[in-house]
């Protein structure tokens, strides 16, 4: 079964609105007989961007000059940086190792990685990495809307803060560090295990899905969220192509 989807953005006042149930604790059970959805992200209308900063602190450790700061990366007409999940999925497999805890270094002052997942109620650990100054700040993101989530300096090399991160209504958070405009990027928070990042090519598969009806969304940090329907039947593959 294929279907394509040109994608509807969500609204940010739907988003702000949503209900807190969204967050309710998902349960974990043996999934027989479950399908999987697979397909590919791609750029559609949408183009490449980046953005140019001057480095105006710290150039020992940060470099002199520009950077430049690609918020949009393609290959070809794939769409990189992206994560693609099933929403409001209450019960079924178990999420991936790895997830409840995340680590973010801030190493000659960029974050690493750019695009982080991590489990709703994981922890979030940031180390600094650099012999500078660096203020981790993170945002959950509602909509067009943001909420402080975690606001901590960090002054000294070796400095490592820990933030338990539990989201009610947004699926991810921007991270910024106050210290250098230059620094950012993006954390996907999610509510249950049906997601996937999408490869180099764009590609993405979820495996083990209970046979339903469900909405699919993709998460992107600058391009927002697009949405659409897909049924998985037990046993069965469905493909779905996502474009912006």
């Amino acid at each position: 079964m294929k279907t394509v989807f040109k994608f509807v953005a969500v609204g940010a006042l739907a988003m702000a609105l949503a209900p807190s149930a969204e967050a309710a604790k998902y349960k974990v059970m043996d999934v027989k007989g479950g399908g999987s959805v697979k397909g590919k992200v791609s750029l559609g209308g949408a183009k490449a961007q980046s953005k140019s900063y001057t480095i105006s602190k710290n150039p020992e450790v940060c470099g002199s000059g520009n950077r430049d700061v690609p918020f949009v990366r393609a290959n070809g007409d794939a769409l990189l940086d992206a994560v693609v999940y099933l929403d409001k999925v209450k019960e079924g497999k178990s999420f991936p190792s790895g997830t409840k805890k995340i680590t973010m270094d801030q190493a000659k002052c960029a974050f690493a990685p750019y695009l982080s997942v991590m489990q709703n109620g994981g922890e979030l650990e940031a180390v600094n990495s650099d012999p500078v100054l660096h203020n981790i700040h993170t945002y959950e993101l509602i909509g067009r809307a943001r909420r402080t989530v975690m606001n901590v300096s960090q002054p000294e090399k070796g400095n490592i803060v820990k933030k338990k991160i539990k989201l009610r209504k947004g699926t991810a958070m921007k991270v910024e560090c106050d210290a250098h405009d230059f620094m950012h990027a993006f954390v996907f928070v999610a509510k249950n295990p049906y997601y996937a990042v999408v490869g180099k090519d764009g590609g993405f598969e979820i495996k083990d899905v209970p046979p339903g009806k469900y909405t699919i969304k993709v998460f992107h940090g600058v391009l927002g969220e697009k949405k659409g329907t897909v049924e998985v039947k037990g046993g069965g593959a469905a493909t779905v192509n996502l474009a912006y």
